[in-house]
């Protein structure tokens, strides 16, 4: 079979054969991600995009962060933006992007059009975060290197899955949606560091509901959009591994096991050091002052993301290893988006520490890590690491993501999490209306 026939099949897989486990994170994925909805509402760019949905008006079907109901997709680019603006949500480092604000607005959008369930939805988000995945491992990270956002590119392709089985498509409207992304899918990263970079999960969520309902209308694309000669992957790769996605198939083997959750309201490309650096700060007590320099080793990929060297506004701080090291070892509220302003960057005390870090890539370590060494000014020198692959199991998961949420939103984090045993009962359209509340 074709990986495109594959990757529909993916998409309508029967309900008793997703795993149980992938389940569950799938719906600490959805709490998750209204969490970060929700703490997005304020933002420039969510108050500008609902703006935008009440010029264009249209059938109120799908809810919105903060607004009124709107047709789906543009619920999907709404709230996929919006979900995006703080950066604060989850990762897969093999699909080198951001799953959940790619594709749960996709889903939701179409869940409440069709009247389907919360656990309907979140059946289509795992299927969905699936084909983004092994979509992302085909591009490889030479297709994210070259300057594409994977989180619009290849999560067009799985918020397309996801709507697409939510409007009840089958398996050959299911490859057309999929074939039709491939001409949708876009996304660049040169937008990091302004409202382009959320805008862009907004347009993966958009392209998704707006390719699975002409699909299910009868549009036709062609045969292969995806693999085909000048399809999508020939066209946004130079070094494209075409067995890579099907290697280690579903139902036996779900990718989205390894996705990661942010816990720190920055790039992830800052978490691993964060940590590592949270450790030392635990293990011993030391002033910025204290500290004669800080050498760090990171994956290579990460040098032209969040290496930013002198950031101008708390936008941009959220990309810098030099101010990160800062922050963190001062103590300062990493998990809170408050903490980035823009007075930070003009933080001396954090200016001169800045001037302390040489940041180097290493391709011996993953994406999920980093290393290096403090030298103190007393002559020791600290060795710090960390590996954010390392598991953490469902129960210490659940609890971090519930303290996070109960951190940027206070009780209505509370409220949000609470609704975790409740949420295969609950119809989509009545967590929509939660949105706006």
């Amino acid at each position: 079979m074709a990986f495109i026939d594959d990757l529909a099949g993916l998409a309508l897989l029967p309900r008793n054969q997703l795993p149980k486990h992938e389940l569950q994170l799938a719906r600490y994925s959805l709490l998750d991600w209204v969490t970060c909805g929700v703490a997005g509402i304020g933002e420039p760019l969510a108050e500008k995009l609902r703006q935008l949905a009440d010029r264009e008006g249209g059938k109120p079907v799908a809810s919105v962060f903060g607004g009124a109901r709107v047709p789906a997709r543009m619920a999907a680019l709404v709230n996929g933006a919006t979900s995006h603006a703080l950066d604060y949500d989850d990762t897969h480092f093999a699909h080198v992007g951001h799953l959940s604000v790619g594709i749960y607005p996709a889903a939701l959008a179409a869940g409440e059009d069709q009247a389907a369930s919360v656990e309907e939805v979140v059946e289509a988000f795992l299927v969905g975060a699936e084909v983004a995945i092994r979509v992302g491992v085909v591009l490889g990270s030479a297709h994210y290197n070259l300057g594409f956002h994977q989180t619009a590119t290849a999560g067009a392709f799985g918020a397309t899955a996801a709507a697409g089985r939510l409007y009840g498509l089958d398996k050959d409207q299911m490859r057309t949606a999929l074939s039709l992304c491939a001409t949708r899918a876009s996304g660049l990263k040169s937008q990091f560091g302004t409202m382009g970079k959320p805008y862009n999960a907004g347009i993966a969520a958009a392209n998704g509901v707006e390719c699975a309902q002409l699909a299910g209308l009868g549009f036709t694309s062609a045969d292969d959009g995806l693999m085909g000669v000048q399809g999508f992957v020939e066209t946004h790769t130079p070094q494209p591994d075409p067995g890579a996605g099907w290697v280690t198939p579903p139902p036996e083997t779900f990718l989205f096991r390894d996705n990661k959750y942010k816990l720190h309201a920055c790039c992830h490309g800052l978490h691993a050091m964060i940590e590592a650096l949270s450790e030392v700060r635990k293990a011993e007590t030391l002033a910025l002052s204290d500290i004669e320099a800080l050498h760090l080793r990171t994956a290579p990929r990460w040098l032209r993301v969040c290496n930013n060297p002198a950031p101008r506004t708390g936008l941009e701080a959220k990309f810098s290893y030099k101010w990160l090291a800062g922050m963190t070892l001062r103590g300062d509220q990493t998990g809170s988006d408050r903490t980035y302003t823009d007075d930070i960057c003009t933080d001396t005390e954090l200016a001169t520490f800045a001037d302390k870090v040489t940041v180097e890539g290493d391709e011996s370590l993953t994406d999920a890590q980093a290393e290096g060494a403090l030298t103190l000014v007393d002559g020791r020198s600290l060795t710090i690491r960390h590996d954010l692959d390392a598991p953490i199991p469902e129960e210490v998961l659940a609890g971090k993501l519930r303290a996070k949420a109960e951190a940027v939103l206070g009780p209505r984090g509370v409220a949000i999490w609470n609704r975790l045993d409740q949420l295969d009962g609950m119809a989509a359209q009545a967590l929509g209306d939660s949105l706006s509340d």
